[in-house]
């Protein structure tokens, strides 16, 4: 799954990894598209399993 399929998406990936995981965005845009991929995919499984605690 590539979850910057648009420019908004891209960016809500990218402002998501840098609050949630702290990474500087420098090192979030060297990533490979599917790193950041399955970054955001755990902090969204995260999240969730989060709000059902």
């Amino acid at each position: 799954m590539l979850c910057h399929t648009n420019l908004g998406n891209y960016y809500q990936v990218i402002f998501a990894l840098a609050q949630h995981h702290k990474y500087n965005i420098k090192d979030i845009e060297e990533m490979l598209p599917y790193e950041r991929d399955l970054y955001f995919d755990m902090i969204v499984d995260y999240i969730e399993s989060q709000k059902a605690d």
